[in-house]
């Protein structure tokens, strides 16, 4: 069974930067697509940035330009390096494997951007 195990939220000053951690277990990795996700108290899970297996990227609008996810497939890790931080960026952030239908889930980092 897939495990996802997310690290490195913390409090942080605005314009700040975090790098994000996701380390996978018990999948094939290189296989799925790999994405991060934030959900904000009261507001719907959103798609922040994902990774394919080819390495194409995809990002929200609201992170192009600040936020950067990358992989290691050697690790079984996914990264989301996020600089300039705002305080809108607070939220519960989850790492995500997905391929085909077949969908995992970490059980989130929190990340809190407050001067």
């Amino acid at each position: 069974q897939g495990q996802l195990v997310e690290s490195g939220g913390d409090l942080v000053q605005p314009g700040g930067s975090l790098r994000l951690s996701c380390a996978a277990s018990g999948i094939n990795f290189s296989i799925y697509t790999m994405g991060w996700f934030r959900q904000a108290p009261g507001k719907q899970r959103e798609l922040v940035a994902t990774i394919a297996s080819d390495g194409r990227t995809n990002s929200a609008d609201s992170v192009k330009g600040r936020f950067t996810i990358s992989r290691d497939n050697a690790e079984k890790t996914v990264y989301l390096q996020m600089n300039s931080l705002k305080p809108e960026d607070t939220a519960v952030y989850y790492c995500n494997a997905k391929i085909f239908t077949r969908a995992y889930w970490g059980q989130g980092t929190q990340v809190t951007v407050s001067s």
